[in-house]
């Protein structure tokens, strides 16, 4: 039955493990058939620098997921992050006399609204409509059946390096898979793990992971802000590697076993052993030394976070409060350390939405792989977003 179903395939190409989530699209419902994992080292600062590395940990992630499944898909929806950005532009249609507006005319106003003039190297891979002006009065969402002589669109425009782009495709290639689309990951993760009336209320997505972070601001329909913030998890392995004098994977592995973000809220005087170099005898700390150090960097990226949130006018509207997903989320007190900083409730970020999803999956780990493989099930049961959708969020392009 599965090999009949039409599949959606999502893959995170993350900096530490690639990750592959297979599902079957069943009428309208999207059902688990398999995922794979494998880790790779191809990225160096949010940035691709071995591209036979990453195809080998495709074909490897793949080829596990594939005989979980018993499938073999040939395309896939992929997450971009690291040189992700979002740009905010308008398109202004007139008419030439008052008439009704039409989804046609929705839809055109936005395509002049992404006709804006990118910066060298940068290509577009969604456009995000956020409302539209009618002679002059702001804040539709929806207007079709209005009347109005001058139309205009406000979109958000997620944009990444056409290099960097271009060899993710081909490490995709490579590995004998086709790209179906593109995908930012925090938007991704948004896909799995916020619901719409979630949207409607405010809500910022932050996918915290290796060696960037990633977020997108919304007010209902309208995604408000994409941002990539070059701070993350990797960041605080290396300040407890340098602070602490051990070794980088030691220092992961402190910081997975005792760490937390937020001074106070573990026993921090208790003390923990600090592994030595090979003819020395281990050494204590106290665990505060372990979370004051953490704490700074995780304050470090929140501040980051919410200077975003102020840019976008959502600082004192997100009354959803913010997702985290990724595995730098997954630190004890990070959930603490956005509350104090954004002001707002925060929360951990899991799937919601494929049936049969694995009770081992459910971590914020694998969000953004869900959000794509949902990603892949929309296009499918719309491949013409035109036509299919009558919302406003029915005009994103791409």
């Amino acid at each position: 039955m599965a090999s009949k179903a039409k599949l959606a395939v999502g893959l995170d190409l993350g900096s530490t493990a690639t990750r592959v989530v297979i599902c079957a699209l069943e009428g309208e419902s999207l059902h688990f058939l398999g995922h794979g994992e494998a880790p790779v080292q191809a990225w160096t600062r949010g940035r691709l620098s071995d591209p036979a590395a990453l195809t080998g940990s495709i074909r490897f992630a793949l080829h596990e997921a594939e005989l979980r499944a018993q499938v073999s898909p040939d395309s896939a929806i992929i997450g971009l992050g690291g040189s992700v950005a979002g740009i905010n532009s308008r398109g202004l249609y007139e008419f030439g006399r008052r008439r009704d507006i039409e989804a046609d005319d929705l839809r055109y106003a936005v395509e002049l609204a992404a006709r804006a003039r990118l910066e060298e190297d940068r290509q577009v891979l969604q456009i995000c409509p956020q409302d539209f002006t009618l002679d002059g009065r702001a804040g539709y969402r929806n207007p079709r059946g209005m009347t109005c002589a001058r139309l205009e669109a406000n979109v958000h425009i997620v944009t990444a390096s056409a290099q960097d782009h271009q060899a993710l495709v081909a490490a995709m290639h490579q590995a004998n898979l086709a790209v179906e689309e593109s995908v930012y990951e925090a938007i991704a993760a948004g896909y799995a793990a916020v619901l719409p009336e979630d949207r409607a209320r405010g809500v910022v997505v932050i996918d915290v992971g290796a060696q960037s972070t990633h977020i997108a601001v919304y007010d209902g329909d309208a995604l408000l802000l994409v941002a990539t913030i070059p701070v993350a998890g990797d960041h605080m392995t290396r300040d407890v590697s340098w602070l602490l004098k051990v070794n980088y994977e030691d220092a992961e592995c402190l910081k997975r076993e005792y760490g937390c973000a937020v001074t106070g809220i573990e026993s921090d005087h208790s003390l923990v052993e600090i592994p030595s170099a090979e003819g020395r005898t281990p050494r204590e700390a106290p665990r505060y030394q372990l979370n004051e150090i953490l704490e700074a960097r995780a304050e470090e990226i929140f501040e980051k976070i919410y200077a975003e949130v102020m840019r976008a006018g959502m600082e004192q509207s997100l009354l959803e409060g913010a997702i985290l997903t990724g595995g730098g989320s997954q630190l004890t007190g990070m959930c603490d350390m956005a509350e104090r900083i954004l002001n707002c409730q925060a929360r951990n970020g899991l799937a919601i939405g494929i049936e049969k999803w694995p009770s081992e999956l459910d971590t914020p780990v694998w969000t953004v792989t869900a959000g794509l493989a949902m990603y892949g099930g929309r296009l499918r049961l719309k491949r013409d977003v035109k036509r299919a959708a009558n919302g406003l969020a029915g005009l994103v392009l791409r």
